[in-house]
């Protein structure tokens, strides 16, 4: 790492490469104003225009197919800025994302446009009522001929496996995906076959039909890296829809392959993350356990159980990843803010007395983001800490 982005302190304005596409903040703003003041960083650029590019700090090298991603993702996907940067993340970062928003949102076409620009093997698994577990792992197979049993693998087998629909099958069939998705390993008869690297689950579901549904268990829901959710386009994203999903559209190359994923996952791990961070996401996590210790004893009677501790290990992940995408190699705190609602909420019990009052995760995980101040990093700290892990 260089001083040069080292110029200001923690949540300071870093120049960035070109934006994807505006960037909301998430979350709420903090209670008090810490040094380290929220900064809406761009993604990594799509196409920047010529009076723009020369104004422009130079890249790193490994930045370039993430932005050819981009680019082709942009030739079919309107909108969903925030989605396509979340996918991003996942991939560098090696989690798994459940997508949820109602019908007709591209949920689906999202997924299997990056899915295609990037490579590798793609299988998509429409999830039903009438599935089996061995219709995703694989089942032994008896051969008359030679009278032995043979292992038939499922299409778990794959780089990018798309699970539509997810809450369509039931928990034994949900169930079937735990080990895969934690371990990258599935155990069949005696036999445990490694799936390949690398391997991510994008799933969808619906949230706004409960009949011939059935929710996700725990813990598979906790494996699931973050949780999106998608919104209604705006009026000018859906003239734009319309005008081009009513005429031919252009096809989406491949301009990545998985080993250059793999090379830029390592990358992503290189980041550097201050221990003030990681303190941050461990208080944010905890606070969603035992709200009354941060003061928000009106909380306590909606959470039944909070967060685990692959949460707060997310929280990190993603923040490297986000700062790999918007060009730096530290992350700020700002990165595990912007990410904090996608990490958390999905993990989070609710009680009844949450459901009966109609509290979503999201109302509380915000107060607890507006509780919990920003970490204050100076340029002294980071500065050192930096010269000590070189």
């Amino acid at each position: 790492m260089t001083n040069d982005n080292l110029s200001t302190p923690t949540g300071g304005s870093v120049p960035p490469p070109p934006p994807m596409g505006a960037n909301p903040p998430r979350g709420a703003a903090p209670a008090t104003a810490p040094t380290s003041a929220p900064v809406t960083q761009p993604a990594v650029s799509i196409a920047p225009d010529a009076a723009t590019a020369s104004s422009q700090p130079p890249k790193a090298p490994q930045q370039r197919p993430l932005e050819q991603v981009l680019y082709e993702v942009k030739k079919v996907i309107v909108g969903q800025d925030l989605l396509l940067e979340q996918l991003i993340v996942a991939l560098l970062a090696r989690g798994h994302v459940l997508v949820e928003g109602v019908p007709g949102l591209a949920k689906t076409l999202a997924i299997k446009t990056v899915a295609e620009s990037i490579g590798g093997e793609f299988q998509r698994i429409q999830f039903t009522p009438d599935l089996v577990p061995a219709d995703l792992t694989g089942t032994r197979i008896y051969n008359q001929k030679s009278g032995e049993f043979q292992t038939s693998l499922g299409p778990v087998f794959t780089n990018l496996l798309l699970a539509d629909e997810i809450n369509r099958a039931p928990a034994k069939v949900q169930s079937a995906l735990l080990e895969v998705m934690q371990e990258r390993q599935v155990t069949i008869g005696r036999e445990t076959h490694k799936v390949p690297n690398p391997f991510l689950v994008l799933a969808t579901q619906n949230p706004i039909e409960s009949e011939g549904t059935y929710p996700l268990p725990e813990a598979q829901l906790d494996r699931f890296m973050m949780k999106v959710l998608v919104g209604y386009p705006s009026p000018t994203e859906e003239f734009v829809i319309v005008e081009r999903m009513t005429s031919a559209v252009e096809a989406v190359s491949q301009v990545m392959t998985t080993e250059e994923l793999l090379e830029l996952q390592k990358a992503a791990d290189q980041i550097y993350v201050d221990p003030a961070l990681i303190d941050y996401s461990v208080r944010l996590v905890n606070a969603t356990r035992a709200p009354q210790a941060v003061g928000l004893t009106n909380l306590a009677p909606y959470i039944t159980h909070g967060a685990s501790p692959r949460a707060s290990i997310n929280l990190i992940l993603t923040a490297k990843a986000l700062a790999f995408v918007r060009g730096r190699d530290y992350a700020l705190a700002q990165d595990v803010r912007d990410l904090a609602l996608d990490v958390l909420r999905h993990r989070l019990v609710l009680s009844y007395e949450a459901l009966a009052d109609g509290v979503r995760s999201d109302d509380l995980l915000a107060q607890i983001l507006h509780t919990i101040p920003l970490p204050e990093v100076t340029l002294r700290e980071r500065t050192n800490n930096v010269l000590n892990n070189t």
